[in-house]
């Protein structure tokens, strides 16, 4: 387990094989890269994308007259203000191109008429948003991703690699060193440019839609590389997730096309809607975005007009079983499974962590301020300022994946800077001490699921700044008390107790991040709202910075950038 080093020696490396790195891979080899696609999971397999089940939002003006500005304006219009315009215009200009490309490569965009059936979604002025089949748009982009990246021989996959550190020189990243999962041993990694896409953070909350992998490691690693971070104080909350009665087998946020479809009706505990209390006209359609929509519930539940398990009821008793089973067919069936039949009785829902507009601070090429650094989609942060579009989640990926790779490729052609062992020695000791046996190792679970319960409780969807103040007591003590003199336990695997540690403090980077910066934000905006703060300020129409200064998180302010030379 602890003998030489494993050494890996490639032109891009791509970190997290989800879709933007899958399409970072795909691009930067097209444009001429041997490329080494790394995933700490099976490729293609973990991350959001192929658990995303819903749309994908693309100005396509097939079905209906339609343009990349207009999907511009409504995406700025649900940022509240401090988008990234450069970021946001490359979403919405380069989405079609992105969604063409996939259909030539077969993913299956549900067709009618001749041309792309396009959705409305929360938040578009007209249907924008292309799915394929129902609940299936997310694993049908991943399995097309997976299947080109088998097709091309200048890609080498592998999988159970979790790194831990990026190396660099000189301020130019030069590779990365991982912890391999299977056998613990450390793996030394170099490359000419590197792309991070190991996507948000969502899995630091106890209710969240994320897969396992989504514990904030891209923004941990860039900040220890010398990259910045912006916008981390806005974590989005699915607004109606599952919350009752018992789902198995199927996803929590899944209830978005039911509502929006049928009109199902989102209900207080007294039966009454009420989301044009909260300045939302929503009329039974689901026009409300994301943000209020989840406020609105949550002020309910605070008011004393909840659900019995605290959320909200959504019905569909008006709706009728014919007309749900025309529109949502063998589903029906698989709700009933679980003892559920809409047409008798409602669910509950609540919100639930869904996604994180911040991230690592790019430029248009998507590099980051260290060179040769890239980064792409949940990765990268600004494009959906306070608040996510809905439906362009998968856009950003595959947008900002392959700028990535393209421009990526195109840095490690035109590098001569090359990886040097001297500066990838801490990054292998470190792994090499943690492997060490010992008699006094532990489970990092439970310290992971009490960090989880403290973002749930101190830096959620409704904040203020002693419970702010006390997450960051915590969080530090966490930080630097209690991981450093904990050992990894053998049980289970002794590798997997090594990357719960890597995990977990990779987590604590993150979550320390969120806190400080929504601390430092005293107005609500957004996803991001303040009991102590509630109204909106004007004067704080900026973005916040995040880097590290001797050890130490520091965060600043800098203008909204505007969408000039995109």
């Amino acid at each position: 387990m602890h003998g030489a080093v494993a050494k890996l020696e490639t032109e891009v490396l791509v970190i997290g094989a989800g879709g933007a790195g899958m399409y970072a891979a795909i691009a930067a080899a097209r444009n001429g890269a041997r490329v080494l696609l790394l995933d700490k999971s099976l490729i293609g397999r973990g991350g959001a994308t192929v658990m995303a089940q819903m749309t994908v939002a693309v100005a396509l003006g097939d079905q209906e007259p339609d343009h990349w500005t207009d999907h511009l304006a409504d995406t700025l219009n649900a940022g509240r203000g401090i988008c990234d315009e450069m970021l946001a215009t490359l979403v919405c200009r380069d989405g079609p191109a992105r969604i063409r490309e996939m259909e030539e490569w077969k993913v299956g965009w549900t067709r009618e008429g001749g041309h792309l059936k396009q959705v409305t979604a929360p938040g578009h002025n007209v249907p924008r948003c292309v799915f394929v089949d129902f609940l299936n748009t997310g694993p049908a982009v991943a399995k097309t991703l997976r299947g080109q990246i088998a097709r091309n021989d200048a890609i080498v996959r592998i999988s159970g690699l979790s790194v831990t550190a990026l190396v660099t020189s000189k301020e130019r990243v030069t590779g990365a060193v991982a912890l391999d999962v299977e056998n613990g041993g450390p793996v030394a990694i170099s490359a000419r440019a590197v792309v991070l896409a190991t996507g948000g953070l969502t899995r630091l909350y106890r209710r969240n839609s994320a897969s396992c992998n989504m514990g904030g490691d891209a923004y941990a690693l860039a900040l220890t590389a010398g990259a910045e971070l912006i916008d981390m104080e806005f974590v989005q909350f699915f607004p109606i997730g599952h919350l009752a009665p018992r789902l198995v087998g199927m996803d929590p946020i899944m209830w978005d096309p039911f509502r929006y479809k049928l009109g199902g009706r989102l209900l207080n505990g007294n039966f009454e809607e009420f989301i044009d209390r909260y300045g939302g006209s929503d009329g039974g359609v689901y026009t409300a975005p994301r943000d209020l929509t989840a406020y609105a519930i949550v002020k309910e539940a605070a008011a004393g007009r909840a659900s019995p398990h605290g959320g909200a009821y959504l019905s569909f008793e008006h709706v009728g079983e014919a007309a749900l089973r025309a529109a949502f067919g063998p589903v029906i069936d698989r709700l009933a499974d679980n003892g559920i039949d809409l047409t008798r009785r409602p669910i509950e829902v609540a919100p639930i962590a869904h996604y994180h507009m911040g991230g690592v601070r790019v430029d248009k090429t998507m590099q980051t301020c260290v060179a040769a650094l890239y980064a792409a989609g949940e990765a990268v942060g600004g494009a959906s300022g306070a608040n996510r579009l809905s439906g362009n989640a998968i856009t950003e990926a595959l947008v900002f994946g392959e700028r990535a790779g393209r421009f990526a490729a195109q840095a490690a052609k035109a590098s001569a800077c090359t990886y040097a062992d001297r500066d990838a020695t801490a990054a292998i000791d470190e792994i090499r001490r943690l492997a060490e046996p010992c008699d006094d190792g532990v489970s990092f679970g439970p310290l992971f699921a009490e960090l989880q319960d403290l973002m749930w409780t101190q830096v959620g969807l409704l904040r203020n700044g002693d419970a702010l103040n006390r997450a960051l007591t915590r969080i530090a003590e966490m930080r630097t008390r209690d991981l450093p003199r904990l050992r990894p336990s053998d049980e289970g695997g002794f590798a997997l107790g090594v990357q719960e540690w890597f995990d977990l403090r990779a987590a604590l980077v993150a979550a320390q991040a969120i806190t400080l910066c929504a601390l430092s934000r005293t107005e609500s905006r957004g996803a991001h709202q303040r009991e102590d703060w509630p109204d909106t300020d004007p004067a704080q129409a900026y973005n916040q910075r995040l880097r590290l200064h001797d050890g130490e998180l520091v965060v600043d302010t800098m203008p909204v950038r505007a969408m000039a030379n995109a």
